[in-house]
This record gives C-alpha cells, sequence and structure tokens, in this order.
C-alpha cells in the first residue's frame, strides 16, 4: 500500500493540530499589508490582523505560494517515500492551482497529483479530510483522486457580511451600491458557483441573509461548517439551528483567516455544506 502524503493551502485553515495529527503539508498564501508581507498563518492567530484592519486606511493585498515553495513540499515528501495529492484553492479565485501544477511538472515524476478543488475555505477542509479517510482505507493515489474529483462537485458555499465597506474596497461592489445597501441595510448572499464568488442575492439584514442560506442546504447534506470572521458566538447560535434541522449532518465551525477574511469583513458569516 502506497504511503499518501496530502498537500494542501492555507485557506483550508486547517489547525495546527490537525496538520499535526494527520501529517498534512500546509504551503501558505501571503498578504501584504500596510508595506509588510507575511504568510497568512493559522487558526487562532488571526485577531490580530482583523484588529488592524478594521482602523487601518490600507487594503490588503494577496498572492499565491510561489512555484518554488511547492517544489520544496513536494520534493521533500517524495524522499520521505509518499506519493503526493495536492488539494487546493479553486483555480478561478488563486493562482495556487497553476504553481502547484507548475511545480509538479518540474519534478521527474508520475507520483504527484494535483487538484483544482474548485472551492475554498471549509469546503476545502471537507475534501481534504475525504481524501485522509480513503487513504487510511488504504485506496490508491489514482482512487482517492477520482473520488475527489467527484466529491467537489457535491457541495456549495455561501457568505454573507456584516458591513459592505470590504466587498467596496475589494471591487466586488460599486460606491453607489454600497451606500444604498448601507442605507437600505441590504445584505448580499455571495456563492461560490462554478469555482467563482458570485452574487445570488440580496436580503434585508444580515439575520435574514443566514436564515435563507440555511434554508437553502440540501436535506441530504452530509457536512455543514460554518465559516467566519471573528463571529464564533453567532457561529454558535446557527450550529444549534443548523443541527436540529440536519440532524444526520456533521458540523463544525472554523475560522476564515486573513486571505478570504479581508474581502468580507468583520462578522462575516458563511455556510459550507457537501451532499
Amino acid at each position: 500500500m502506497s504511503k499518501i502524503k496530502i498537500v494542501t493551502d492555507s485557506t483550508a485553515y486547517l489547525t495546527k493540530e490537525f496538520i499535526q495529527q494527520y501529517n498534512i503539508d500546509v504551503v501558505p498564501l501571503s498578504v501584504t499589508f500596510e508595506g509588510a508581507v507575511s504568510d497568512e498563518g493559522f487558526p487562532g492567530e488571526f485577531d490580530s490582523f482583523f484588529d488592524r484592519l478594521s482602523k487601518s486606511k490600507d487594503f490588503p493585498t494577496t498572492s499565491q505560494p510561489s512555484i518554488g515553495k511547492f517544489v520544496d513540499v513536494f520534493k521533500q515528501a517524495l524522499n520521505d517515500g509518499y506519493e503526493v495529492i495536492a488539494i487546493v484553492i479553486s483555480s478561478k479565485l488563486s493562482g495556487t492551482f497553476n504553481s502547484a501544477s507548475v511545480a509538479a511538472g518540474m519534478i521527474n515524476t508520475n507520483n504527484i497529483s494535483v487538484i483544482d478543488s474548485l472551492t475554498s475555505v471549509s469546503n476545502l477542509k471537507a475534501l481534504i479530510e475525504k481524501a485522509l479517510f480513503l487513504s487510511e482505507k488504504g485506496l490508491s493515489r489514482a482512487e482517492i483522486v477520482q473520488q475527489i474529483e467527484e466529491q467537489k462537485k457535491r457541495g456549495g458555499i455561501r457568505l454573507t457580511v456584516a458591513t459592505l465597506d470590504y466587498l467596496k474596497k475589494g471591487g466586488r461592489l460599486s460606491s453607489t451600491e454600497a451606500f444604498l445597501g448601507s442605507l437600505l441595510n441590504i445584505k448580499p448572499i455571495i456563492g461560490l458557483i462554478d469555482g467563482k464568488l458570485e452574487p445570488v442575492d440580496k436580503v434585508r439584514g444580515k439575520k435574514k441573509a443566514i436564515e435563507k442560506m440555511i434554508e437553502e442546504i440540501p436535506s441530504n447534506a452530509k457536512s455543514i461548517y460554518i465559516s467566519h470572521v471573528g463571529a464564533y458566538n453567532e457561529a454558535v447560535e446557527y450550529e444549534t439551528i443548523i443541527k436540529q434541522r440536519y440532524p444526520d449532518a456533521i458540523t463544525g465551525i472554523y475560522e476564515l483567516g486573513p486571505v478570504i477574511g479581508c474581502h468580507l469583513g468583520a462578522e462575516a458569516i458563511g455556510i459550507c455544506y457537501m451532499y
């Protein structure tokens, strides 16, 4: 049976404990903010960034990992006797998939598979969890890749925000749209559609937006994860509702980091499901 090494990027927002437990390699995206460049980091380390963001006139930019970082990680895994499966953020959200693919092509081996997840955050984590489960069952790299390619088609993400400021700063809303939306307390519901973030609805009030997001979760959902930016207590309330409505689904609450969270702002909430 082949040893499988799972590689991913920082937007899966895996905890250090999870990474250590399952021997995962994480290649971080980077954030440029207030003149400094830093790797994204891990859950539990994000509060200071969002505190600075809330007070700053600067708006962060984010960058994919370099090809060289993936080359180093892949070579080390191969030298340690592993075959590699890299599952990374949607290619329509980041150039990370391209970096990983080019890196794999630079290494003279057939033992690396790179998967464009067409998703991110907690649904990327869900795909990693499935890959780990299949690896523990003894499936081959090719068999795992085939199942992950199928599973990634069976999921959805919906997000909403507490403030429209960051969608405006990131260019997803015009100043006029942001002004009118704030005036009328209109909250957008943003969906991950075919790997891209797209506006799917507008609702008056954040609470109603989240209620609508929950209502639209498929009845056969196997996992329902809540992602948030500094809104843990609110996420707990919604997880309780989700557990009541979807008692057979696995649930969890996870932090969003700077790469994704800077476009949404504090108190943003996301619902990520797989079926």
